[in-house]
């Protein structure tokens, strides 16, 4: 009985090391963390008609019930340290024709705090919906940026004439904006004539005090994530088949990304460069202050795909860009990640110059290189051997692959409940000596 017991102990220890081994790269989890709060197919699912309309100024504590259905109606705001709490199960329908959208200004908050078996979703009120139908979210804070000018605006000409409702930023590290947990936010990122497109979700000067986790974005015409300054962690996001860029970040933003996805389709395009992943620093030199903190990202366990049929084919006509595109000045560090199927898989931009001083602050770790025309280029650069071997050193301990998705994913083409987690046998099978 006791050598029976041993053995199926050595059993259990045995296969809870492959698990810990599967998980090792790319969106970690011993189940799919996927299932239950998360929708791959938004079109399929109906919603009732709204019975309650948000418009204009919210000036005084707000809760939204479950039982209700609530329509955005124009240019929404949560203003004057004003507080709108979301019950989990919540459903509200941005408005197709005023193009609705919620913000919440510096000193509010919105307390969206959903459950995984009862998410709160943000979509359109369309019958038929496409990516673009409203504008998004949009969350403001008094946390650092790296502008000259403290007084940023978000200038995407919402309908207001109070600066205050628009404005963000400041010395605040601890900013506290509220939560967003269990939040889909559908079909969002509306195209203005002045501003381009607004993302689905935009968090600009937003502390570290705000609880951001298990948010996913679908269909956004824009970027998903817009990061502007701040200083955050991002915990299990997902974006899911943007027009633009999965995460947008820039003006001296502190981010971390934590155990998040991008999944990105050729078949989906806009004109502008589609990216996972796009970090600047600022956009002009001259706008930017550098005595404050620049833009520094720390990402850890991403999974950054690009779904297709045939790489090959899309690269040749141009629908493949790169996975990551990273400007000068910033600092970046990635580690046990995953980026699969891109032309190339990171791109640096030609301002900054291949030395010790630029490379250190550029870093690259334990990370999966599958399937991509090529790894890490410098813009418009025609030679890239030395940032290949640079990358492709033993300390560095990245992996380079060409397989295909259904042997590198456990179930990528699920249309239902995917699973992007990693095969972990592949990255044994194809690790260089």
């Amino acid at each position: 009985m006791m050598r029976k017991n041993y053995i199926t102990l050595i059993i259990l220890l045995f296969t809870c090391t492959i698990i810990n081994a599967q998980q090792e790269k790319g969106i970690t989890g011993y189940e799919n963390w996927l299932n239950s709060w998360t929708e791959f197919r938004p079109n399929k699912v109906e919603y009732d008609k709204p019975t309650q309309i948000l418009t204009g100024n919210i000036t005084n504590d707000t809760k939204l019930r479950k039982s209700d259905t609530y329509l955005l109606l124009g240019d929404v705001f949560v203003t004057d340290s004003t507080t709108l709490t979301i019950e989990p199960g919540t459903v509200i329908l941005g408005d197709f024709d005023t193009k609705g959208s919620l913000t919440i200004a510096n000193g509010s908050k919105i307390i969206a705090d959903g459950r995984e078996t009862d998410p709160i979703v943000f979509t359109s009120n369309r019958s038929v919906k496409k990516p673009g139908d409203w504008g998004g979210i949009i969350i403001l804070g008094d946390s650092q940026t790296n502008f000259v000018n403290k007084d940023a605006k978000v200038e995407y000409g919402l309908d207001t004439t109070e600066a205050k409702n628009i404005s963000y930023g400041g010395d605040n590290l601890e900013s506290n904006s509220g939560i967003l947990n269990y939040v889909r936010i559908e079909y969002a990122g509306k195209r203005t004539k002045r501003f381009g497109y607004l993302s689905a979700l935009t968090l600009a000067g937003v502390g570290r005090e705000t609880i951001l986790s298990n948010v996913m974005v679908s269909y956004s015409q824009g970027n998903s994530f817009e990061i502007r300054g701040g200083s955050l962690t991002l915990n299990q996001f997902v974006s899911y088949k943007s027009t633009i860029n999965d995460y947008d970040i820039n003006y001296g933003a502190q981010c971390d990304i934590i155990n998040s996805l991008a999944i990105k389709s050729p078949y989906i395009s806009g004109p502008e460069t589609s990216r996972a992943l796009r970090v600047l620093n600022h956009d002009l030199k001259i706008d930017t202050d550098f005595n404050k903190c620049q833009t520094i990202v720390d990402a850890k366990n991403l999974t950054l795909i690009n779904i297709t049929n045939d790489l090959e084919y899309d690269i040749k006509v141009g629908l493949v860009n790169e996975a990551i595109f990273i400007g000068e000045d910033v600092t970046f560090k990635i580690d046990k990640s995953v980026i699969s199927g891109f032309n190339p898989a990171v791109i640096l931009d030609n301002n900054i110059k291949v030395n010790s001083s630029n490379l250190e602050k550029i870093v690259f770790t334990s990370s999966y290189f599958n399937n991509c025309n090529g790894n890490i280029f410098i813009k418009d650069n025609t030679n890239n051997e030395d940032l290949e071997n640079w990358y492709g050193s033993r300390a560095f301990n990245n992996v380079y692959s060409k397989g295909p998705d259904s042997e590198t994913f456990i179930d990528s083409h699920n249309l239902k409940r995917p699973d992007y987690r990693l095969r972990i046998n592949q990255i044994v099978a194809s690790r260089e000596d």
